[in-house]
């Protein structure tokens, strides 16, 4: 794992931060970032969204490390300074969505070569959320997971709804997926819409962070997503739909003005996962993690609670008395 960049100066995380370079099975190369590595509670393996980069995430690890959390993140496939995947930089791309598991198994990886601190826990933000399901399903081995404004739906009207399904798949087959989706450009948002009708957050300081970080250095942004990528979330997240939820202790946190996922799969799943909470946050928007200072502390402290409450639970499980009966040769009744 190659050093890597961090710009520290506008991630506003941490101390001491460090950023390293991950190569997927298919010769991708990834970027992570990793703060608080002696985070005596365990360690977050952090799944940004859409757009979102490293230095994004540095006031969350800042707020997780207050907890006791080390924070490893990730600059999926064709965003922040991971391999763009088109000629046009700015496009949000994927060839097939199930690449970007690629990319948590190289995550996953790398935290085993660092030796992070027990137990993990997955954070997973809109289509993190997306990636994070699927990792779930096919094993990835954390204690429990949190799930903020989970991309299990993408919000759009009844009407556009079966044309994005139609024109994703014909410009696909036409070898035209790699054109912005309709509605779309090269211009980061935060960079093109004012903060007054913003859909991401309250806070207008957060706001003016996020603007600082993509002026002071803009090659972590990207614009708009392919008809490709588009078309590749909604077969994945049908897919998704189709599966149960797995055995896994589960928090997902929804703001009440959400407008950028679509909030009924996400109310749907919750009601059927086994134990899974969803917690709604009056006000909130998308990004709830990243709004006013009294949102993110009482957030942050609801989500490192429920961590420590799943690796307490995980504890009593693999030393209840009957792994400790196993233990010392008897057999359990």
């Amino acid at each position: 794992m190659d050093p890597a960049p961090l710009f520290a100066e506008v991630a506003d995380g941490p101390g001491d931060g460090a950023a390293f370079w991950l190569r997927a099975a298919d010769g991708v190369r990834l970027r992570a970032g990793l703060w608080h590595r002696a985070g005596p509670c365990g360690t977050v393996l952090l799944f940004p969204g859409r757009t979102e980069y490293v230095e994004k995430y540095g006031r969350a690890a800042r707020q997780l490390a207050g907890h006791g959390y080390a924070t490893l993140v990730i600059d999926w496939r064709g965003q922040g300074l991971a391999d763009r995947l088109t000629g046009d930089a700015m496009t949000g791309h994927v060839h097939h969505f199930p690449d970007y598991q690629h990319d948590v198994a190289a995550l996953v990886a790398a935290a085993h070569r660092l030796d992070l601190p027990r137990p993990w826990h997955l954070l997973a933000h809109s289509m993190g959320g997306c990636i994070g399901l699927r990792a779930l399903m096919e094993g990835l081995d954390v204690a429990s997971a949190v799930f903020s404004g989970p991309m299990w739906g993408i919000r759009m009207g009844a009407a556009l709804r079966p044309f994005a399904w139609s024109l994703a798949w014909s410009m696909r087959q036409l070898g035209l997926g790699h054109l912005y989706a309709p509605s779309t450009g090269a211009e980061h948002y935060v960079l093109s819409e004012p903060f007054e009708t913003n859909k991401l957050t309250n806070d207008r300081e957060m706001w003016d962070h996020m603007v600082r970080q993509l002026r002071a250095h803009p090659e972590l942004g990207i614009g708009g997503p392919s008809l490709r990528w588009l078309h590749e979330a909604l077969v994945e997240m049908r897919a998704l739909a189709r599966r149960p939820s797995p055995a896994l202790p589960c928090l997902t946190i929804l703001g009440s003005d959400e407008d950028i996922v679509e909030t009924r799969p996400i109310h749907d799943r919750m009601a059927a996962w086994p134990g899974g909470r969803l917690e709604i946050v009056p006000g909130g928007r998308h990004e709830t993690l990243m709004d006013t200072p009294a949102m993110q502390a009482r957030l942050f402290g609801l989500i490192c609670a429920f961590f420590a409450e799943a690796a307490a639970e995980r504890r009593a499980d693999v030393t209840g008395p009957a792994a400790q009966r196993v233990g010392t040769g008897s057999s359990p009744r």
